[in-house]
């Protein structure tokens, strides 16, 4: 749970933090991520975290569960950098990368709803920036 002292200009502070570190070298894709993403099957949620859409296949899960375990490591690291807790940084990351969903791809609304992104802006938390 965030605390509620921790609202947009943290979560902007954060995220320019973020931002710093090369995008090419944190957002880097697997063939297997860009082929499951592509296809629907996983999608970005607003705690920072890859979710799996509906039912997926064990191979879908365990690809997911890798890529949380790597972006909790990396997100524990800059946390404590940015002496911020983990679960705000996370969720400051949820807010980054459903920002860079692009059409087609799948993300997660604030209520648990899956959405597929259209050209319009995803639907966020209202805490984001």
């Amino acid at each position: 749970m965030l605390k509620s002292s921790f609202g947009k200009t943290a979560i902007a502070t954060v995220l320019a933090a973020a931002l710093a570190v090369p995008a090419s070298a944190y957002f880097q894709r697997s063939p297997a991520y860009a082929a499951a993403r592509a296809a629907g099957q996983v999608g970005e949620k607003p705690d920072g975290y890859l979710g799996v859409v509906g039912a997926q296949s064990g191979d879908i899960e365990a690809l997911v569960a890798d890529i949380n375990i790597k972006r909790r490591a990396n997100y524990t690291e800059r946390a404590q950098a940015q002496n911020v807790t983990l679960q705000e940084y996370a969720f400051a990351q949820g807010c980054e990368l459903i920002q860079r969903t692009v059409p087609g791809e799948k993300y997660q609304t604030p209520a648990g709803a899956w959405e597929t992104r259209t050209s319009a802006a995803p639907t966020r938390d209202p805490r984001c920036p």
